[in-house]
């Protein structure tokens, strides 16, 4: 009863939407604000191309590289074939087939044994009255254009973690020669100590305690230069070569490093839907929309014409000197009866999968926001962070040089010196580290919002996503 209720139920939707048996498909509403943040006269990212963006020529030159080697690319790039093969092979469904062939056939009786040869041309072709065919070639093409975005997902992951780890090394090699400039100066302090206790004007006290500073000095040295190595082979694998070559632009320091900041404030919610994550996902439910169809026009019969024409003799010199004309027609219909139940729990594992990948494009579209926001909100906090940490590392300079003046005059003891240079020393470093939180955070809302894609000045990165026809 449930079956016949189903199957009346499913024929005149087919009646009522033009034989296709999909759910008339309607994008979920975005679980987000329309707009956020403040109105900004700024570019938007999808404006800005990452040459626009990272000016570095040395940075650019490695995202270059990174484009051409990077094996996650490459994977990303083969996933696209594989799905516009796909597509093919689902849109060819709607033709008919055409073959040629030929045969012999031997009959006959006690009596008497004959034969007749055939050649000629078959023609089938599966009439989609109820859109299973046209609904199987639609979630293909959702497929295939989910692994397009996937793709073009994949090249602005790269673009950014690049930059990323760029910045990282240029980090730690700024936090290297710190480290190189600290050993030094508290070698040379170490020397003036020296001869002031062979003066008798210093302690032993006083030697050790700027021994001890040495050897901390150089772990130091030793220590960042790990972490560089380390930052040099992240960057080396992801830009997909063994060694980055020689020849490259110099780099730039972080102090000087051109990331363009002027992005807008003020971001609609219609950029998030722009991004490629949430576009592959719109096309994974739309492609889960399609089969819905799919497995409903698997409860209606389906019907296939059959047809060939060519040539019959009884002999191979008839056949090819011109035989008779010969010909067949066949309409099949198929209807299944019972399947045990198959058909209703198709149907049945098609909707869910559909609302599996609703919830996907919601969380899609939540995750976007949230990136977006945490960048947004961070973006004025860490500009007010730079200029309070720069102030604080030129108080501490004019501190230590005091100090240390006043040590040589034997006005101050060494316990002074030690400490406004370790205070120094800890501002220098968290300068540099708050310089490096603040790009990556550029970085990361760049690509928030979308961009990388555009190379720039209105060139796009090239794509192997031609449309799925060609």
């Amino acid at each position: 009863m449930r079956r016949a209720t189903l199957i009346i139920s499913l024929a005149g939707m087919a009646l009522g939407s033009g034989c296709s048996l999909a759910p008339r498909y309607e994008r979920p509403a975005a679980p987000i604000a329309s707009t956020w943040g403040d109105a900004g006269t700024g570019r938007t990212a999808a404006e800005l191309g990452w040459r626009d963006v990272f000016s570095d020529p040395r940075l650019q030159r490695l995202i270059e590289l990174a484009l051409r080697n990077n094996r996650d690319l490459r994977v990303a790039a083969l996933n696209v074939e594989l799905a516009r093969a796909q597509y093919r092979i689902e849109r060819a469904a709607q033709l008919p087939t055409l073959g040629a062939g030929g045969g012999v056939e031997f009959r006959g009786t006690t009596d008497d044994i004959g034969r007749e040869y055939r050649v000629g041309l078959g023609l089938s072709y599966e009439l989609d009255l109820f859109g299973r065919v046209k609904n199987l070639k639609a979630a293909a093409l959702e497929s295939y254009l989910a692994t397009v975005e996937a793709r073009r997902g994949a090249h602005l992951a790269l673009v950014s973690e690049i930059a990323t780890q760029y910045l990282a090394e240029r980090a730690f090699d700024e936090q290297l020669a710190l480290a190189k400039r600290t050993l030094e100066l508290v070698t040379q302090s170490s020397e003036v100590t020296q001869r002031l206790f062979e003066q008798g004007q210093r302690s032993e006290l006083d030697v050790r305690t700027t021994e001890a500073q040495i050897q901390g000095a150089r772990a130091e040295v030793a220590r960042v230069t790990r972490l560089r190595v380390q930052a040099e082979n992240a960057l080396v694998m992801l830009v997909g070569v063994r060694a980055l070559p020689a020849g490259l632009p110099a780099a730039q320091p972080l102090e000087t490093q051109p990331v363009v900041a002027e992005l807008s404030a003020g971001v609609p919610s219609e950029v998030l839907l722009r991004r490629p994550d949430v576009l592959a996902a719109e096309h994974a439910l739309r492609a889960a929309n399609a089969n819905i169809g799919v497995a409903r026009a698997a409860f209606f019969p389906s019907i296939s014409l059959t047809g060939f024409g060519g040539l019959a003799s009884t002999t191979l010199r008839g056949l090819v000197s011109g035989g008779a004309l010969l010909w067949t027609a066949s309409a099949d219909l198929s209807q299944p009866l019972f399947t045990g139940g198959r058909l209703s729990a198709t149907l049945d594992v098609a909707q869910v999968r559909k609302q599996i990948e609703v919830v996907r494009y919601e969380q899609a579209i939540q995750n976007a926001f949230r990136e977006v926001a945490d960048a947004l909100g961070g973006r004025a906090a860490l500009d007010e962070q730079l200029a309070a940490q720069l102030a604080r590392v030129a108080a501490e300079e004019r501190r230590f040089a005091i100090s240390e003046t006043r040590y040589r005059a034997g006005i101050e003891n060494y316990l002074t010196v030690l400490t406004a240079q370790r205070d120094l020393f800890v501002a220098q470093q968290q300068l540099i580290e708050t310089r490096l939180t603040r790009l990556t955070n550029l970085v990361r809302l760049y690509a928030a919002l979308g961009g990388g894609w555009r190379e720039g000045g209105g060139v796009t990165a090239s794509s192997s996503a031609d449309p799925p026809g060609s």
